[in-house]
């Protein structure tokens, strides 16, 4: 059994440091000494879609600069609030087919838990933007829903948690789930999907780490990084401390104009990526949300990287480039 008792969890320093994250533009833009005419429109952006960004992250960013691709990930800016024919709140149509307990079925073998709508970090190309979590009750009565869906049907084999990011959640009740989906004989792994270990790198603390060592379930953590400049030391010693915990490590990444929309640079993040022991898994054209089409590239740009990719690295460096097509029981790969 995973130890769940009250003594054995403390607040740890990541819920501290959670709680702290910078939510004010004018206090963003002010520590990247960055110019106050940015501010009007930040505000005005995150009225809709609330910034949220923990400082360690922040302090990779460099000061002065209103580019730094990292920055671009996560600032407010005007062009969010613009609307742009094709682009929707909803672009996989998830809405229509989430039931209740939270438990999205898109896949053969596979189901995939929206385990709570909270995020350590709001990326503002986020497809879930605009996703109606209040409509979900994944966690009610001890997750009692959830894993009577996953014990129902033997066909599932692996069991997803995604959200937000179920690593916002507290251990305690990560464990509960845990243990619950290690207790149904057909599933075999657990995919946790997060962007945790990337900004907020104390999250891989030793309680986390005792109930992912504890389940018998295969475990793959994909973490999603979209630059270089992403992977400091600290998320080094966070994905080292995952994979001794058994856990295999991949890489999502977006391609985004104005982050990582060149060749070199998605050459470093791979080779970043390798040396952290994660295995670039895919890169996404980005998903037509509402508020993001000014991250969007051309598909002709996307082949072109994705060729520059291949003549570049070695073919377990580069990265598969897919699309999710609303309603496809699979990532659709995007061939040139």
């Amino acid at each position: 059994m995973i130890p769940v008792s009250d003594a054995a969890w403390q607040t740890p320093r990541w819920q501290s440091e959670l709680a702290d994250a910078i939510t004010d533009p004018a206090e963003l833009l002010a520590l990247l000494d960055l110019d106050a005419a940015l501010l009007p429109a930040a505000l005005q952006s995150a009225a809709a879609f609330p910034l949220r960004v923990p400082r360690g992250f922040v302090a990779r960013m460099r000061t002065g600069d209103p580019h730094d691709p990292l920055l671009r990930q996560v600032l407010p800016i005007a062009d969010e609030l613009a609307t742009i024919p094709g682009y929707v709140e909803d672009p996989l149509e998830e809405t229509a087919e989430l039931p209740d307990d939270g438990v999205l079925r898109k896949y053969d073998g596979r189901a995939l838990v929206v385990t709570t709508g909270a995020c350590g970090v709001h990326c503002r190309y986020c497809f879930r933007r605009h996703f109606p979590y209040s409509d979900t009750r994944a966690a009610s009565d001890g997750w009692q829903p959830v894993l009577a869906r996953f014990a129902a049907d033997p066909s599932l084999a692996e069991a997803i948690l995604s959200g937000g990011d179920p690593l916002t959640l507290s251990d305690r009740r990560l464990a509960l789930l845990v243990e619950g989906l290690g207790a149904v004989p057909h599933l075999r792994r657990l995919r946790i999907h997060t962007r945790q270990p990337v900004v907020l790198p104390t999250r891989i603390d030793g309680q986390l780490l005792r109930w992912l060592r504890a389940t018998r379930l295969e475990t793959v953590v994909v973490i999603h990084a979209n630059h270089p400049a992403e992977i400091d030391q600290a998320v080094r010693d966070a994905l080292a401390a995952l994979r001794d915990a058994g856990a295999t490590l991949l890489n999502q990444s977006v391609l985004l104009r104005g982050v990582n929309d060149s060749v070199p640079v998605l050459a470093e993040l791979s080779e970043a990526l390798f040396g952290a022991g994660v295995l670039p898994y895919y890169l996404h054209l980005l998903d037509p949300v509402a508020g993001a089409a000014h991250f969007d590239l051309p598909l002709s740009t996307a082949h072109a990287l994705h060729g520059g990719l291949q003549r570049r690295l070695p073919g377990y460096l580069v990265p598969r480039l897919v699309r999710e097509v609303a309603g496809e029981p699979m990532k659709t790969p995007v061939y040139a």
